[in-house]
């Protein structure tokens, strides 16, 4: 070899490493700095076409200046009836807040309820406060506190807005510690080394400051959206791609240095030649399954997509640069103070692996038939997952005062009331619409919006507003239900051209919106996978056979989930959201493990026909893409530490779903099934035709 070539074999991967410490020194802050470019506006979460989307955007136009309303609700201490004197300082301390920092406009008087046992006031806050917003709710909570004898309590979008901002508090840092040392210690008990769990966190940190680094700048350039959900997902995403994926180049680069008595540059090309087809496979399939969440109604969904996109790619980068670097650059020195050692058929040493491959090649077709059943077992329960939206009070899962506050409305106040079903519709038919809104079932008062100071209706571009206060708590079905009866009652009102809105509405929307979703994403996904599967396997059958079996997964992961979301976690409802994105992360990681298995037992074939290639590729990849899958599950069930139940029914989803699939369906109910169906299951293929 000459001098030339020697260095510039030793200098590609010294430059490759330098750049990418330069990535990581210049663009890690990224990864604590998304929280400046996020929002969590609960309207952006709304489906673009809906109806109450729609009088969402018209009631800005009855709005003299955009505010964020803060309800404040009294209780006498001990239950009892509120005294006059008591409604009197109310009025007085809401009055005093006008001008208060962050207060628009004059606080209304303290109203009683018609029990006579609460008294109830609303002040207008700026909805730009971000952080200062807790420091101004303690002050109108201080205000408040004034009146004697009574307990304060502050509910409504202001409330619920500051819980929300301190649930995804943790996400720039207690998330990522937790996911980060989750990791690193399942890498040192499970290769027993020191350097390379290391080696892999920090390819997996540059990865996520790289990810971050794009994501803020197009957010900044209002290119993409970001929320705390999607930024949470981002980084169990990028944490836990990243570390699959290093995974599965480090292990044949070990199997690669110990066949090539410790050569570092051939061992690497070796490994980089074999494993770069299927990491590329396997992230385009994640990343093309969130990008189809494109084509999705809600905002959300749409945020997720290409924020989670820029994530994989990023994860690729760093585990295709990066880590052949360092390796190339470390040796065998990277694996201390395990060695690298050569084993009989090149096969991973662990006698676990020996043992399934052997129980699978001896009986396929118990082994699949079991497994089969158990799965099918456990999706019969998918059908049970109640996925209508999630109550307001277990939108947190530990106490939030919002909640508590909302309890206490609710229980002194129509349940409907501080979120009224908004009706807009046009001026010359604004009583006609008023009074059949009133005399819907369900609906305990609607009233004109009135001008300030007149009393009069106001008017905005020839239409007016109706505030229809439900008699039930505006998270309810039956809440829902009236909002539909409301649709239909004034949607028939001649010449109203009448459009229901509101809090009520938003969920019903969001609710159908996620079903519709549902029904257009997931086929898009799963032909995305299967055309994906037939370009790197050269087949057909086993394209379609993996595909169907990592759908069966899912719907048994449904399945139990929806036992344990309702009989271990006590949730009533799952999140209308919930369904779809687990199926876009269990299916499209699911396949990954399938085609990390199938990609090394297609090269065994090529050489050993479909049997021994079969158990040589079990053998092989059983202990990197186990241990690749406990990772990943780790990661994601990371995301419990946010206490918002979005996240923990999304953590417990991927998590279960996850191992389920790396225990199950790949270790056992795939490899028995080509076993069973033998070399046609590369039809039509050349590989069908081999001995």
């Amino acid at each position: 070899m000459s001098t030339p070539t020697r260095w510039a074999r030793r200098l590609l991967p010294l430059l490759v490493l330098v750049v990418w410490l330069a990535v990581g020194g210049g663009l890690g802050p990224y990864a604590g700095k998304l929280g400046e470019v996020a929002t969590n506006d609960q309207a952006a979460f709304l489906p673009r076409s809906a109806e109450s989307t729609q009088v969402l955007k018209a009631q800005e136009a009855f709005r003299q200046e955009e505010t964020l309303p803060a309800l404040v609700v009294w209780t006498m201490d001990g239950g009892g009836r509120v005294y006059p004197a008591a409604q009197a300082a109310g009025t007085r301390a809401l009055a005093s807040l006008k001008g208060a920092e962050g207060v628009v406009g004059a606080p209304s008087p303290a109203l009683p309820s018609e029990d006579g046992k609460a008294l109830r006031g609303i002040v207008q806050l700026r909805p730009d406060l971000g952080e200062e917003l807790p420091a101004v709710l303690d002050e109108v909570e201080a205000a408040a506190s004034a009146v004697p004898g009574t307990e304060v309590w502050l509910a409504g979008p202001a409330a619920t807005q500051a819980d929300l901002g301190d649930a995804f508090s943790g996400i720039d840092g207690l998330l990522l510690v937790v996911a980060l040392v989750t990791v690193l210690v399942i890498l040192l008990l499970v290769y027993r080394s020191v350097l390379l769990p290391l080696l892999i966190i920090i390819g997996a940190v540059f990865a996520l400051g790289l990810a971050c680094a794009v994501v803020y700048v197009l957010a900044d350039h209002d290119v993409v959206r970001v929320d705390g959900q999607v930024q949470g997902i981002l980084s169990i995403l990028v944490i836990g791609a990243a570390t699959d994926y290093a995974l599965l180049l480090a292990a044949r680069y070990r199997e690669e240095l110990a066949t090539r008595d410790g050569d570092r540059v051939p061992a690497m090309r070796a490994a980089l030649k074999q494993s770069f087809g299927p990491i590329v496979a396997s992230a385009a399939t994640v990343a093309l399954g969130l990008l189809a969440l494109l084509f999705s109604d809600l905002t959300n969904n749409r945020a997720l997509g290409p924020v989670g996109a820029i994530g994989i790619v990023c994860a690729v980068l760093s585990s295709v640069t990066f880590l052949p670097a360092v390796l190339v650059l470390l040796g065998r020195a990277a694996y201390w103070p395990a060695r690298p050692r050569a084993t009989a058929e090149g096969e991973a040493a662990h006698p676990v692996w020996r043992k399934v491959a052997g129980l699978v090649d001896r009986a396929p077709r118990k082994v699949w038939a079991c497994s089969l059943a158990a799965l099918v077992a456990c999706a019969a329960f998918s059908f049970s997952l109640d996925s209508k939206g999630v109550p307001f009070d277990e939108i947190f899962v530990k106490d939030a005062p919002s909640v508590a506050a909302q309890q206490r409305l609710s229980e002194h106040f129509p349940g409907g009331a501080g979120n009224p079903a908004v009706v807009i519709a046009d001026a010359d038919a604004a009583e006609k619409v008023r009074a059949a809104a009133a005399a819907v079932e369900g609906v305990d008062s609607a009233t004109l919006f009135a001008a300030p100071g007149s009393g009069l209706p106001f008017v905005a571009d020839g239409r007016v507003r109706i505030d229809a206060t439900l008699t039930d708590a505006a998270d309810s079905d039956a809440a829902k239900d009236t909002v539909v009866a409301l649709r239909d009652t004034l949607h028939a009102v001649p010449g109203a051209d009448a459009l229901v809105g509101g809090a009520t509405a938003q969920q019903y929307d969001t609710q159908v919106t996620a079903e519709r979703d549902r029904n257009l994403i997931v086929p898009v996904v799963l032909a995305i996978i299967l055309v994906i599967l037939v370009g790197l396997l050269r087949s057909l059958l086993l394209p379609v056979l993996l595909v169907s079996t990592v759908a069966l997964n899912f719907l048994a992961t449904l399945g139990v989930s929806a036992l344990v979301f309702e009989h271990v976690l006590g949730f009533t409802g799952t999140d209308s959201a919930v369904p779809l994105y687990g199926f876009v992360f269990l299916v499209a990681l699911g396949v990954d493990y399938n085609i990390f298995l199938m990609s090394r037992v297609r090269e065994e074939t090529e050489l050993h026909g479909t049997r021994e290639g079969l158990r040589r590729g079990l053998v092989a990849t059983g202990g990197v893409i186990t241990s690749a899958g406990v990772v990943l599950a780790a990661t994601f069930a990371a995301l419990g530490v946010i206490p918002l139940a979005f996240l923990v029914q999304i953590a417990f989803i991927v998590a279960f779903g996850v191992l389920l699939d790396t225990l199950v369906v790949r270790s056992l109910l795939v490899p028995a099934l080509v076993r069973d169906i033998g070399p046609t299951v590369w039809w039509p293929g050349a590989l069908r035709h081999r001995p």
